[in-house]
């Protein structure tokens, strides 16, 4: 019996180190889980690693537990990259059709791409990701599919997903320390959008939000492609501190009022606000605290958030104008009402996305990362065997011919 095929995830966190081992089911739908695991983070701030070697112990600890679970060594993984110092640039590329009968080869899709990858960045930057965002054949826009059409000038509208260097280094350190090997690095939010997103929302025009502890990710798609992205340097942890600090209480306790207590304003309004919650701390007086002002504190943050979206919304003119609207995901989204807010604040029809296509697992809210992650490299494996297939099927036609020259 073969082997199944397992992709290894890392969701390399503010809060929490994650890790998710995942086949394919025999019947071909879906995902199965065989290994999920977690610990807190230590050396990594908003989302950036800035202790490599703290890290690495963390993930080897993990690798170590899911190879106990899968039965196999694990030696690869596919990861995330997050933290503030990620964004988004569009730039063009033009290049003139190589053949001769002006079709347009997959040799010249690269070449145009590759042209769009030459716009000056500034120190220390570098590119992540290209994605195509539309062609341009002799003039005509909005072109998707270019190759084997006819045309002499062949240019690219691209967004480039740019990062700090050092803190991009820092991430594959990270895990090649741990013994394993970076089959990719994936961006936050282009990895929680593909758990989340449904391809009809990715061509009606979407955005996610994916509210880290340390960060929030964005990612906007139009007609199927990605348009904007952009993190910010704001997550639901930052709530976390607030209260604690207008509480004048520790983090943990903190911590529990929001996930117990935390509401936001716009289910909350209808209540008594004068209303009082009471905790009993192990060992010290009962703190007491009013609804309306842990309400306040917490609308302050989420509004931040929303405005912080709105921002980069109105850059691309695309405020208000997403018909397929906000897709609300990471641990932020499980607060109770920050769906009525965000319809409030962005003036878009709004969700919260929790991970699909993973059978018998409830994946929340907070796993959406990681689970993208999983999905992200089942794709790109299948991409890679497909093309091997296409060429040993390319060598063999090859031989075929060549035989019958032979006497």
């Amino acid at each position: 019996m073969a082997k199944p095929h397992i992709i290894t995830a890392l969701d390399i966190g503010s809060d929490t180190v994650k890790l998710l081992s995942a086949c394919r089911k025999n019947s071909g739908e879906g995902f199965e889980v065989l290994a999920q695991y977690q610990e807190p983070s230590l050396g990594i701030r908003k989302g950036v690693v800035i202790n490599v070697s703290q890290v690495s112990k963390t993930i080897s600890s993990l690798i170590e537990k899911a190879e106990q679970d899968c039965g196999i060594k694990i030696d690869k993984v596919y990861a995330n990259i997050g933290g503030g110092h990620i964004s988004s640039v569009s730039s063009r590329g033009l290049v003139s059709v190589s053949r001769a009968d002006r079709k347009i080869s997959q040799e010249d899709v690269d070449r145009v791409i590759n042209a769009a990858r030459t716009l000056p960045l500034h120190s220390n930057k570098e590119i992540i990701q290209v994605f195509p965002k539309e062609f341009i054949v002799d003039g005509q826009t909005g072109v998707r599919e270019v190759v084997d059409m006819e045309g002499v000038r062949l240019e690219a509208e691209t967004l480039l997903l740019c990062g700090f260097a050092p803190y991009i280094n820092n991430s594959s350190h990270t895990i090649l320390d741990a013994g394993l090997q970076v089959n990719d690095l994936i961006p936050d939010p282009l990895a929680s959008a593909k758990s989340v997103l449904t391809p009809r929302e990715k061509e009606l025009g979407v955005c996610v939000l994916d509210i880290g502890s340390g960060t929030t990710g964005m990612a906007v798609y139009e007609e199927g492609s990605l348009t904007h992205a952009a993190v910010f340097p704001v997550g639901s942890g930052h709530i976390t501190n607030d209260i604690a600090i207008c509480l004048k209480t520790d983090i943990d306790t903190a911590e529990k009022i929001k996930l117990e207590y935390g509401r936001c304003k716009e289910v909350t309004k209808k209540q008594d606000k004068k209303s009082e919650k009471n905790i009993k701390l192990d060992g010290e007086d009962q703190l007491e605290f009013s609804i309306k002002l842990l309400t306040d504190i917490i609308d302050a943050r989420v509004s931040e958030i929303f405005n912080l979206a709105g921002k980069e919304l109105k850059k691309i003119s695309k405020q208000g104008m997403l018909p397929a609207g906000i897709v609300l995901t990471g641990g932020g989204a499980k607060l109770i009402g920050i769906r009525d807010l965000s319809k409030k604040e962005l003036k878009l029809p709004c969700r919260v996305g929790k991970p699909k296509e993973f059978v018998g697992f409830d994946a929340e809210t907070n796993l959406a990362t990681l689970c993208g992650l999983v999905l992200e490299g089942f794709d790109i494996e299948s991409d890679i065997k497909h093309l091997s297939i296409k060429k040993d099927r390319l060598t063999s036609r090859l031989k075929n011919i060549f035989r019958t020259f032979v006497p």
